[in-house]
């Protein structure tokens, strides 16, 4: 998994090494950044499946296998999008919303990557509680793709789920 966190390495080193040069891709970068995170999480998630479904062993054992693999797939891709915010100005792509704006914004100055990674659990849970709001066109593809990479893993998650326990009752019937 640490492979899927490569790239924004790439980019932190880009932006440091030369960051006029960043500014000027930026937006070409981050759209780059999100199609890559769809195509890969799906082939890694089909392919461990795969690997996962190949491999007889018991029910059980195979239920732990995929509910490690969704919360390890889960805790990736809310680092990536957390990093991926942090990496383009969390400021800079999201508005707070909430209540008392200046005050809230002052205290979080100082806690970007923190704040990137709430964003991302939000829009990964597709919670939508409103108080951050995308100012970019690409933030606004960002927070969509998460949000749908959300609902999409949730919902095959228990499509997994509900699957393995049927094959396990019907695996243990005898005819």
């Amino acid at each position: 998994m640490p492979l899927l966190l490569m790239p924004l390495a790439a980019g932190w080193w880009w932006r440091a090494a030369a960051p006029a040069q960043f500014a000027e891709y930026r937006e070409d970068l981050l759209c780059a950044y999100l199609i890559y995170i769809v195509v890969v999480r799906f082939a890694l998630l089909d392919l461990m499946l795969f690997y996962v479904s190949r491999k007889r062993r018991s029910i059980r054992l195979d239920l732990l296998y995929i509910v490690l693999l969704y919360l390890e797939i889960t805790a990736v891709t809310l680092l990536f999008f957390g990093l991926l915010y942090n990496l383009f100005g969390v400021f800079d792509l999201f508005r707070y919303n909430g209540a008392a704006a200046a005050q809230h914004m002052q205290a979080m100055q100082g806690h970007t990557l923190r704040v990137a990674l709430y964003i991302s659990m939000e829009l990964f849970t597709t919670l939508g509680a409103g108080d951050w709001i995308p100012l970019t066109l690409n933030a606004m593809l960002a927070a969509g793709i998460e949000a749908l990479l959300g609902f999409i893993q949730g919902g095959v998650f228990f499509a997994v789920l509900i699957y393995a326990h049927q094959d396990g009752k019907s695996g243990s019937k005898t005819v």
